[in-house]
């Protein structure tokens, strides 16, 4: 049986937490994402080993989606399979999110944000997830064919049937974003959080004025893809490894890596050294730094990587 570390929440060089806008919730700094890694195709005792280093160490916050995998929905059924083996017992002090928005099934009911396909979706996801509620359910992308009505009345009303504790959206545009804010606010369904694209070479957010709008009004901000793929570690500062993603052309294409990208990478990676840090370190501190971030999501193929993750926080 799985007993989970005694010092998972120790003070000393041990993860730290931030209040989600003006909410009760507090997360880590360093939260866990399933987007890969945890799918079907995966090995199971690794993604166990993964996610029992996380709690061990803190990362309370795990975030999933409806078509996380491959294939679609697995991820989902990998924490289902977790959530019965080991962290049953633990289940009060995680907070669990999931999403729903982009393509799930076929038809015209299994993608974008239509009340049919939020409900769906979300009863399903409990179902794979062996849960009765999550703590936070995303409306995953912003739909501009549904009336917002729609899709934030629906975030409303699984919060009011108990099946979600708090809702949130994610890579929504500014005006829709004050769209929701208000409509919530005004339903006593307050938007916990924004999730969006933010790392050192993507500072959307920053420039589209979300993130001054989330910590102006208590929204909290988590940011995803924060090493860009991988483009902001140390792989790359010495061209393209045969094994990397950007060979497979997998999320990244060759002609990214510019000379001018490969020497603002070499920049940052000496501006990291100097303070005794790797380059991922660096970019994910960056994050940290940044006014109204709550919380950076890291992947993780091993343990190991994990740990390197772990360091931003000492």
């Amino acid at each position: 049986m799985y007993k989970a570390a005694e010092s998972r929440y120790q003070e000393e060089g041990g993860m730290k937490f931030r209040r989600c806008g003006q909410s009760g919730v507090l997360l880590p700094e360093v939260s866990l994402g399933f987007w890969h890694n945890f799918g079907s195709v995966d090995p199971y005792e690794r993604s166990r080993e993964i996610v029992r280093y996380a709690f061990d160490h803190g990362i309370t916050h795990m975030d999933l989606a409806n078509n996380y995998g491959p294939v679609y929905g697995s991820a989902e059924e990998t924490f289902g399979r977790l959530m019965d083996d080991d962290l049953r017992p633990y289940r009060d002090e995680l907070f669990i999110a999931t999403k729903a928005g982009y393509d799930m099934w076929p038809g015209p009911y299994g993608n974008w944000g239509s009340r049919k396909y939020l409900m769906a979706s979300l009863d399903q996801s409990l179902k794979r997830m062996h849960l009765d509620y999550v703590d936070l359910f995303y409306s995953h992308r912003y739909d501009p064919a549904t009336p917002l009505e729609e899709t934030l009345q629906a975030l409303v009303d699984v919060v009011r049937q108990g099946k979600a504790l708090y809702v949130g959206i994610s890579r929504w545009p500014l005006e829709a974003t004050r769209t929701a804010y208000e409509y919530l606010k005004a339903h006593d369904v307050p938007l916990l959080i924004y999730q969006g694209r933010l790392n050192m070479l993507d500072r959307a957010p920053q420039e589209e004025g979300i993130m001054d709008f989330c910590a102006d009004h208590g929204v909290g901000f988590i940011s995803f893809s924060p090493l860009a793929q991988g483009l902001l570690t140390d792989r790359y500062l010495n061209g393209i490894p045969q094994d990397s993603r950007m060979a497979k052309e997998k999320f990244l294409k060759h002609e990214m890596l510019t000379p001018e990208l490969l020497a603002q990478l070499r920049q940052w990676n000496d501006e990291a050294s100097r303070e005794g840090r790797t380059l991922a370190e660096h970019a994910l501190r960056w994050i940290l730094r940044q006014r109204g971030v709550t919380s950076v999501l890291v992947g993780a193929s091993s343990t190991a990587q994990l740990e390197k993750n772990l360091r931003t926080i000492r």
